[in-house]
Order: structure tokens, then C-alpha cells, then sequence
């Protein structure tokens, strides 16, 4: 699981439990997410293989730059020869600016093609200084839950910039987000150019979401399997704006859940009342598919459980709100709006 924009929240909630290694090392089965019925047969999540750069030249940073960082200090970044991005979201940005060529490393959950052939030097919430280090990095990007912050310091301390940046929490966070992280890399012009090519896609996905008929509840859903958790999305869980920009009526929020994620309950699914269950796809691959997912307790009696109708969008770009939310967006509204939803 990605532990950039979108899912600092749902973070602090999974640091709680005991099972926090497992979780963020991307545990889950091997079953099949399919089924017979329903949205998951309609619309298959956006492809997460490859990320679409700028077009023409890759720009040159201009550098040295100060640029702020997230943990309240200025950092001046001189080189940006060699980049390291310690999540996936971080290294979709700077490939997507045309940098690519000059990242060394990656975070596991940077998934797509181009990162394949990369050192892994962090998992989750678990960052290696020694693998970092090794690779003589010119700068470090981070995302505000990086950790743990031994290694964190280990890798100041040795003299190498590190930039933290906020998640994104919201599609009104991407544009800053995006431009925070240009800067601090030398190229605020890509930056404003990303800015808007991100900004007219959304807006194009935007035009397609179907306005007509009631809207979907839409209830998201943390799901690890082999770990045991299973949580239910509240008004803080990040998907919520994601949900409303498809046409959807966040289900956990509207149902009073105020917090980031809650345990699934019967009762809490019972008052949440979904007619589409919203999960990332390895979550519904580690609890068996839909059948799996039906043998939670209280998901087979609500509406989506009843309709089958189960909506999942690939790790890798589900709250990533980057350079590829259009697309996760285009699939969501989609599948949340597919024949026989209400």
C-alpha cells in the first residue's frame, strides 16, 4: 500500500495495530477479485503498469533552490542528479516531470513499469538509511509519514537533502502538491505544465460522470485479509472527494463517521447502508474476491452486498490524486454508475 497522498490518515489508523508490518508491506491472497454480477464486471481499473511524462524534452533543474519542507524547514537542495523518491506517488510525480532518468531508487509501492528495474530501499512505513545512503543520492523526497524517524535523521545527518511533502487528501490538493515537489526539484515550469494537462484531464472525466438519477452511497473499504483488517471509510479516509467528484455520496461519512476508518461492524454497515463497496484491488484479492468479501460479516446484507456490486481501483493510483486521478476517476464513476446501480 502506498503511503503517499490520500492515505496519511488511513496510516495513522493502521500504526495502531499490532499488524502494521504485514499491512504495509503490501500483504494479501492470491485469489481472483471477480465474480459473477455487479459493477466488478464492468469496468476494470485503470491501468497502473506505466506513467505518461511530459511531452518533448526532459527540462534541466535549475538549481540551487531552497524549498520548504513539510516538517516545518528550509532545505537547499543543489543537485538533483541523483533522486530519490520514497513512495510511489513521490516517483509517479518526478517521472511524470520528465526526471525519470534520474531516480535511483524506489518505494515498493511504485508499481509502475518504468520504476521496475529499481533498488528497493523502502516498504511501507519502513525506510532502509543504509540502502538510501548507499545509493549517494543528491536528494531525498518524503512524504509526511515517512519513517521510522531514526532512519529519517540517519540520512540528515549524513548530509543528504531531504524535502518532506503533505499528502494530498483531495483533488483540490493535487495542483499544490505537484508544484511543491517541481520546485523543490528545479523545474517549476514542468511543474505548471503538469498542473494544467493534470487539471484538464480531470476536468474531461469530470464532463463524463453521469448526472441523472439518484446518487450512488459509496462505502470504502480498507481490506488486508491475511492481517486480519477490515475497516470501513469515514469522512477523513481521502476517498470521499474521489467519491463525489463520480457522482457518489460517500456512504461512511454521510452515515455519521467522522473519524478516518472504524473496524467493520454490522451495525456500522448496517447505518452506512452502501449500494457500492469501494475497495483497492490487491484489499479485494486478500479476502478471497467477492465471495470472500460477501463472508464479512454485515457486507452480504447491505444493498451492494446483495447487488454483488463492488467497485476496485488498482493500489498503485487509487488516492494517489496525481498525475493519473483522471483516470482513477473515469474508472470509479464508471463502476458506481454501471447498469442496476441505484
Amino acid at each position: 500500500m502506498d503511503h503517499g497522498p490520500g492515505r496519511t490518515r488511513l496510516l495513522r489508523t493502521l500504526a495502531l495495530l499490532p499488524v502494521l508490518a504485514l499491512v504495509l508491506a503490501g500483504c494479501g491472497g492470491s485469489a481472483g477479485a471477480g465474480g459473477a454480477g455487479g459493477a466488478e464486471q464492468r469496468s476494470a481499473a485503470p491501468a497502473a503498469d506505466r506513467v505518461e511524462p511530459l511531452e518533448g524534452p526532459a527540462p534541466t533543474p535549475a538549481l540551487p533552490v531552497t524549498a520548504p519542507s513539510a516538517d516545518g524547514t528550509e532545505v537547499t537542495v543543489e543537485s538533483a542528479d541523483r533522486i530519490v523518491p520514497l513512495s510511489g506517488s513521490l516517483a509517479e510525480l518526478v517521472w511524470t516531470l520528465g526526471l525519470g532518468d534520474r531516480v535511483v531508487a524506489r518505494d515498493v509501492t511504485a508499481t509502475f513499469e518504468q520504476a521496475a528495474g529499481l533498488p528497493v530501499v523502502t516498504r511501507g512505513h519502513d525506510v532502509s538509511a543504509e540502502g538510501v545512503l548507499s545509493l549517494r543520492p543528491d536528494i531525498v523526497l518524503a512524504e509526511s509519514t515517512t519513517g521510522p524517524d531514526e532512519a529519517v535523521a540517519q540520512i540528515r545527518a549524513a548530509g543528504v537533502p531531504i524535502v518532506v511533502f503533505d499528502a494530498a487528501l483531495g483533488l483540490d490538493d493535487i495542483a499544490p502538491r505537484i508544484g511543491a515537489v517541481a520546485a523543490a526539484l528545479g523545474v517549476p515550469s514542468a511543474g505548471e505544465e503538469l498542473i494544467a494537462r493534470t487539471a484538464d484531464r480531470i476536468e474531461a472525466a469530470r464532463a463524463d460522470v453521469p448526472r441523472a438519477g439518484d446518487r450512488p452511497r459509496v462505502a470504502f473499504l480498507y481490506l488486508r485479509g491475511s492481517a486480519s483488517v477490515y475497516l470501513l471509510g469515514g469522512a477523513e479516509s481521502g476517498a470521499g472527494s474521489l467519491i463525489d467528484a463520480a457522482g457518489g455520496v460517500d456512504a461512511g461519512a454521510e452515515s455519521g463517521l467522522e473519524r478516518d476508518f472504524t473496524p467493520i461492524t454490522s451495525e456500522a454497515l448496517a447505518a452506512a447502508a452502501p449500494d457500492v463497496i469501494l475497495v483497492m484491488t490487491k484489499g479485494l484479492e486478500s479476502v478471497g474476491g467477492i465471495d470472500g468479501l460477501l463472508e464479512i460479516p454485515g457486507i452480504a446484507q447491505t444493498p451492494a452486498g446483495m447487488d454483488r456490486r463492488v467497485a476496485h481501483i488498482d493500489d498503485g493510483v487509487l488516492l494517489n490524486y496525481g498525475p493519473r486521478t483522471d483516470e482513477v476517476l473515469a474508472s470509479l464513476a464508471a463502476q458506481i454508475h454501471a447498469d442496476g446501480a441505484s
